[in-house]
């Protein structure tokens, strides 16, 4: 079976969003099967994206599979598995189908960053250099059109920046470095009051800002223990204050916080040698 009209274009679009799906191919078909052998479907967080393995109820064992896939996120690695129709689908027709279910963007590393200033733009410039997805929010504009642009990075504009607070995801990285404590502060409480367990939270400066942002966010009725769950300062003891350096530092501390993330039951050496 030639490969369905436009499944390329889709797949290509759906990797460049960085989002996770996971691509499900008929391989085999023995007897009485609803799809040809070659059938193919795409399958995000949020359902049949593309395609078809022929509906009904080996299709909807399929996004039940994908949909446990996607909620483990621990495994990427492909598998094949193979159906009885009627044992294991509970299909009153005989048959065996083989599926072939590949992994895309699985550990989907999105990073949330609060200003576009002089660090911001030279940590955003490392960051589209690796496998991660961008979005960077600020009110002034003149700095977010001088982001560059690139289909991993999205800019948005807002007066409000603590409002996008509702649109992170409990997987996300976020960074605050806005113009100073007093706009980084709305944020962080923001997402405080959300019971946000994000995996990583950090927010340019030095220890005095630290104190300052506790002491507010205690007082304003966060917890204490929750007011201390944030980095600051960020980056690794690593080179100077230039905005480039400052950014790489930066950068290498999101990645290594990225691996304890995303395989804590593998070293940093381990994940290196792989």
């Amino acid at each position: 079976m030639a490969i369905p009209h436009g499944f390329i274009e889709k797949l290509a679009e759906l990797s460049r969003t960085g989002q996770p799906f996971v691509c499900v191919t008929l391989v085999q078909a023995i007897g009485s099967t609803p799809q040809d052998a070659g059938s193919k479907m795409l399958v995000g967080t949020d359902g049949l994206l593309f395609g078809t393995i022929g509906g009904g109820r080996v299709e909807l064992k399929a996004l039940q599979h994908v949909s446990e896939m996607l909620a483990d996120r621990r495994d990427d690695q492909p598998s094949l598995v193979e159906w009885n129709l009627q044992r294991d689908v509970g299909m009153t027709c005989g048959g065996v189908v083989k599926l072939y279910f590949e992994a895309y963007n699985l550990h989907d590393w999105h990073i949330v960053l609060f200003g576009a200033g002089h660090v911001a733009q030279a940590l955003v410039s490392c960051l589209l250099s690796l496998h991660c997805r961008v979005t960077c929010i600020d009110p002034r504009r003149q700095w977010l059109d001088l982001l560059p642009n690139s289909p991993r990075l999205i800019k948005i504009q807002t007066d409000d920046m603590a409002a996008e607070v509702q649109h992170i995801r409990p997987t996300d990285f976020v960074l605050c470095m806005t113009m100073g404590h007093r706009t980084d502060r709305p944020i962080l409480e923001a997402i405080m009051q959300s019971d946000l367990a994000l995996p990583y939270l950090g927010v340019i400066g030095s220890q005095a800002k630290r104190k300052v942002l506790v002491r507010e966010l205690t007082a304003s009725g966060i917890p204490d223990d929750t007011a201390q769950s944030f980095r600051c300062p960020i980056g690794l003891k690593l080179g100077s204050n230039q905005p480039g350096e400052i950014a790489i530092s930066v950068t290498a501390e999101l990645i290594q916080c990225r691996d304890a993330w995303v395989r804590p039951w593998q070293t940093a050496a381990q994940l290196v040698q792989t």
